[in-house]
């Protein structure tokens, strides 16, 4: 392969990682899953992020933050929290395009749960406080 095709190559995977590193990853709970919970990619100062410890979404005292440990979205007795082992109805993490990601659960029997141990790892101790 030469150096011109080469250089194609890595200019579209770079291209292809900004497109999808720009598509908005949201979570949702309740029952029917209609309930935002906020955007798990977004930077920690939008409004509407997970990882904005004074907003909605993650604050450890928002009703609708998986932060709150008391809360139906966070408790680790609630079955439509991520930090319920056993949850039956977790929240999904979808995209803008309606494209489907998986349950944020630490429910590792659920099929359909999140696989990525980057993930699971930041839901059992930055969201839920598992010790280790």
């Amino acid at each position: 392969m030469n150096v011109s095709k080469i250089l194609l190559l890595v200019m579209l995977a770079t291209a292809s990682d900004i497109a999808q590193a720009e598509v908005k990853l949201m979570l949702f709970g309740g029952t029917s899953h209609d309930v935002y919970l906020g955007c798990l990619n977004c930077s920690d100062v939008a409004p509407d992020s997970v990882h904005n410890d004074i907003g909605q979404y993650g604050s450890d005292i928002s009703p609708q933050s998986i932060f709150n440990d008391i809360g139906q979205y966070g408790s680790d007795i609630s079955s439509e929290s991520p930090c319920n082992d056993i949850a039956s109805d977790p929240p999904v993490i979808v995209d803008q395009n309606g494209g489907f990601y998986g349950y944020l659960t630490l429910n590792d029997t659920h099929p359909k749960a999140v696989t990525d141990q980057n993930i699971l790892a930041w839901l059992k101790y930055k969201v839920c406080k598992v010790h280790r």
